[in-house]
């Protein structure tokens, strides 16, 4: 109950941002994949791509949930050791990607976490310290490269696991579910658009009065405040931050996102990582695309730390940018986004920008 009322509090503040309300628009806010998702969308086709959003995002829920039983991802993991499980080209196309990403960050985002997860008690909200033992026997499966992706481009997709391993996409669904949504706005030729899709925002076009859309970067420190606003149009922001759940043990506060290294909630020095790329995107739906990206890798740059994320951003091996917020109060802007981002006065954090070059 306390995550649904801090999403419905972060939308409300989205929308004093970006102006949610306008004549001739179309909306819908509903509760899927474990937070709330707002929709808006302007002008013609409007009211049946926001109809079809919800639909979609229902339909990718059931698909792609681990808490499902009738899933494909609970059906890939209830199957046997080294036995492939018959799965939709959908789900063997998203797992490949996150094969892909999970290969790219050398595992900081590792799909094979999820034992882990719920070890901790993440995914049942029923929160524990896990045993060092318990632990060190879980770590032994989580591993990205034994998961078998075969059959992509025919009509017989399946996947293989190794003993001992589940997979769970939570960590990459909602960016996924974003590119879809992209997707539809544009089949039904809608030019203006926004989507907050639990930390996941997309947003097309600009405002309707020609503006760039406002999102604003949280400040993990201060509940309803942000390090920062962001004037984005056509483009994809996921942020991941140690804030958005976690639990406090012994005094000591442990936060959902999971270094597969350790088994342990990250210690990067980050605090939050959001992650923005071009919302421009002509393929049709169940494609993943940059929405995908961003959520793959807002995780894994926070688990890889402030030099380690620069340097992968620096590399060029993707098109992204990013903004990272530090435990020591700075907050690092990449030079991508240095004309888009505004800086919150008196939020007590230090700017600074990280440029291809490094200083």
């Amino acid at each position: 109950m306390k995550r649904f009322l801090a999403a419905v509090f972060c939308m409300a503040l989205f929308c004093s941002l970006t102006g949610c309300k306008s004549t001739g628009e179309s909306s819908v806010e509903f509760y899927a994949m474990d937070t709330t998702m707002n929709v808006t969308a302007y002008g013609t086709g409007a009211k049946s791509a926001v109809s079809e959003t919800q639909a979609e995002v229902d339909r990718l829920e059931a698909l792609l949930s681990r808490t499902r039983s009738d899933s494909e991802v609970s059906a890939i993991n209830s199957g046997a050791a080294d036995a492939p499980v018959a799965v939709s080209i959908e789900t063997a196309g998203l797992l490949n990607a996150a094969w892909s990403y999970s290969h790219t960050t050398n595992g900081a985002f590792d799909i094979t976490i999820a034992p882990v997860v719920s070890a901790w008690g993440f995914t049942t909200d029923h929160y524990q310290v896990p045993t060092q033992p318990a632990l060190d026997a879980l770590l032994n499966a989580v591993d990205y490269t034994g998961v078998l992706v075969e059959g992509i481009s025919s009509s017989s997709a399946r996947v293989t696991l190794r003993k001992g391993q589940a997979v769970d996409l939570g960590g990459i669904a909602k960016g996924y579910a974003s590119d879809c949504v992209e997707a539809i706005l544009s089949e039904n030729g809608v030019e203006r658009a926004m989507a907050s899709l639990g930390g996941n925002i997309y947003v097309r076009g600009t405002k309707p009065d020609g503006s760039a859309w406002r999102v604003g970067v949280q400040d993990p420190d201060r509940s309803g405040g942000f390090v920062g606003v962001l004037s984005l149009s056509d483009a994809f922001a996921v942020t991941s931050g140690g804030y958005q759940r976690y639990f406090e043990q012994d005094g000591k506060r442990y936060h959902h996102i999971i270094d597969p290294a350790t088994g342990y909630p990250a210690e990067s020095g980050l605090t939050s990582v959001t992650i923005v790329a071009d919302g421009n995107k002509t393929e049709t739906p169940n494609i993943p695309g940059n929405g995908t990206m961003c959520d793959a890798f807002s995780t894994a740059m926070f688990v890889m730390g402030e030099e380690k994320a620069a340097e992968f951003w620096r590399s060029g091996a993707y098109n992204f940018q990013m903004v990272l917020v530090t435990e020591d109060g700075r907050v690092l802007v990449t030079d991508g986004l240095a004309d888009k981002f505004e800086q919150e006065d008196g939020s007590g954090y230090a700017y600074e920008t990280i440029s291809r070059t490094p200083s």
